[in-house]
């Protein structure tokens, strides 16, 4: 997709409130990616992506620019958390596994396409397998209906939906078995380490229809694929297109003391260092180069600094950007701007037990305003804040709609949002819906 990075913010913008500054160095990297991709080759493998960190409080947007920005071009993505990773030869996952994860990503991605592309082939064969199982069932108790009758019963029932819970016995592919290794830090499955050399066993199982066509879809499609093809691309889009998120950089940076090794910190610095940089790592799929994924690090930065990483591995962070606290404004806006706005996520719920859900624009201004005053005297939670707030304002209504009774409209206004935080126990009250 050849967005310019104007169009990039733009989409960003229906899904994200303000932090225009990290929305344009990430719609910039990725212009850049596309500009990278119309050169010739030879220049091509020197241009590196310009990889990016971003240092502000929780809850501001850091995740879901970066989410976003790879849903928009269909970029494999993952996000990942440094704190779970461990120096190299201590137990715990090594950084390796990041780039193992978004080939993973990326071979699903390329799966489900394939899969898409040889449906109209695919249905018609699983149709007559569920078909026939479905009449092997029904037989016994449809005894007057000749051979015909019975098939044609079958079909206009199966293609009315109205047999998908029937049970009926089918032939599906065996799950393979997994071994457990090193007290559960590893769990290794047989056919990812001898592929081919474990021939594919069958067995009949007895499942609905549902639950048949699913396993029987996904087995006919393994037949139409070609896994060779779906690899080296799932791999080529990994290694040109992938985006890796390192969360909670900033904990794994802070000097220790001479005499104690933290083996969570420097050290895994270190190791991630080279996979930033550049370099192959080898996967079940094949070997994966690292040094053309975009890298977005992200932290709040309150106790340690950026400059507080080892300089290596800061200058393998060109671009720095840091978001900014939200105000009453960027609550305001939150709740009623965005795609799928959390009120809209509330009324949409509600809606299913028939209570039409309203929010006054004066109550979202009360909402915004103590939403920022909490964020300032206790725990900066960001835009999490206002899911705790919406889950005291809507507990009651929630409570005690059942969906019997006809479509009732609720307005909640500045009055009920007073009422409902307006004394301090209240105000305390508001701790035991964040988790």
């Amino acid at each position: 997709m050849d967005l310019s990075p104007k169009e990039i913010v733009a989409e960003l913008d229906k899904h994200i409130v303000g932090q225009k500054e990290a929305k344009r160095a990430v719609a910039v990297a990725l212009r850049n990616r596309y500009r990278r991709g119309q050169l010739a080759k030879e220049v091509r493998e020197e241009i590196t992506p310009k990889n990016i960190i971003l240092k502000g409080p929780t809850g501001v947007g850091k995740t879901e620019i970066a989410r976003r920005l790879a849903k928009l071009v269909h970029a494999p993505f993952v996000k990942i958390e440094a704190t779970k990773y461990t120096e190299v030869g201590y137990v715990g996952r090594d950084v390796e596994s990041m780039v193992r994860d978004l080939v993973e990503v990326a071979v699903r991605m390329v799966k489900d396409e394939k899969q898409h592309e040889v449906e109209s082939k695919v249905k018609p064969i699983v149709d007559e397998i569920l078909l026939n199982a479905l009449f092997s069932v029904k037989l016994a108790e449809n005894s007057d209906l000749t051979d015909k009758e019975l098939k044609d019963k079958i079909k206009k029932e199966y293609n009315d939906g109205l047999l998908e819970n029937v049970a009926i016995e089918v032939e599906v592919k065996e799950t393979p078995k997994s071994m457990n290794m090193m007290g559960g830090i590893a769990e290794i499955n047989l056919s990812d380490m001898f592929g081919s050399i474990m021939p594919q066993k069958k067995k009949r199982k007895k499942l609905s229809v549902r639950h048949a066509r699913e396993l029987l879809f996904n087995d006919e499609c393994d037949k139409q694929i070609d896994q060779e093809n779906l690899t080296s691309e799932a791999i080529r889009r990994a290694e040109e297109d992938g985006i890796i998120f390192i969360d909670e950089m900033d904990k794994i940076v802070g000097k220790t003391s001479s005499n104690s090794r933290d083996v969570s910190r420097e050290g895994v610095q270190r190791d991630i260092l080279p996979i930033v940089e550049g370099s192959t790592v080898s996967t079940k799929y094949g070997n994966v180069k690292t040094d053309f994924i975009l890298f977005i690090a992200a932290g709040a930065f309150h106790v340690s600094n950026i400059e507080d990483m080892i300089p290596e591995l800061q200058g393998r962070f060109p671009v720095r950007v840091e978001l900014n606290s939200l105000k009453k404004e960027d609550f305001k806006a939150i709740l009623s701007q965005p795609k799928n706005s959390i009120t809209f996520q509330y009324a949409s719920l509600l809606r299913v037990d028939n209570i039409d859900l309203e929010f006054t624009d004066d109550a979202l201004d009360a909402i915004a305003e103590i939403a920022e005053r909490e964020n300032a005297t206790s725990e900066n939670l960001g835009a999490r804040r206002l899911h705790t707030l919406l889950e005291g304002l809507t507990e009651d209504i929630s409570f005690n709609a059942n969906g019997n009774h006809p479509m009732t409209k609720v307005r909640i206004d500045k009055n009920y949002v007073d009422k409902t935080f307006g004394d301090k126990d209240k105000k305390y009250d508001l701790k035991k819906y964040v988790l």
